[in-house]
């Protein structure tokens, strides 16, 4: 796996994601917004790596998200209705996010053991990811973290 991808699955710290119950008030439902979205892509792509574009179409808002990654242009896009409590401002948050999740971003989250309730498993928090990702690598810990950000520096 590239070290861009790693970073961009990486899981956000748990004080970054907010819960809500699902439909029918039944399970709880992690999610984040829109600006950890752009935060991530900052981060291991810079603010020049990436570009999102909007269109309307069939009621539904998409999203094309294109990153620039080892210096090409890729995009991805996905879609969302207006949503009943923010509208139209609703629904390219959530096309953004959609299309952010086909690049790994916030993914796990939607995996059924990722929470128990709004407790992470260790491997959908950072720590026990970067643990996941040295094990992977046969590194130990403070190997693959100085390993990983140097790769991300040569990124950007």
């Amino acid at each position: 796996m590239k070290y861009v991808e790693v970073a961009l699955k990486r899981p956000f710290p748990i004080g970054s994601v907010s819960f809500r119950k699902g439909p029918g008030g039944g399970k709880e439902l992690a999610y984040i917004t829109a600006r950890d979205v752009m935060q991530r892509l900052d981060e291991v792509l810079l603010i020049d790596g990436w570009q999102d574009e909007y269109d309307y179409v069939g009621g539904r808002m998409i999203c094309k998200l294109s990153c620039r990654i080892d210096g090409k242009w890729i995009t991805k896009s996905d879609g969302a209705d207006d949503t009943s409590i923010e509208g139209a401002k609703g629904g390219i948050s959530d096309s953004f996010k959609r299309a952010a999740v086909k690049y790994g971003i916030f993914r796990y989250g939607y995996h059924p053991l990722a929470f128990n309730g709004r407790v992470p498993a260790d491997w959908a928090t950072p720590e026990g990811y970067d643990k996941l990702m040295a094990e992977r690598n046969n590194k130990n810990i403070s190997e693959w973290r100085k390993e990983y950000e140097n790769a991300l520096k040569k990124q950007g």
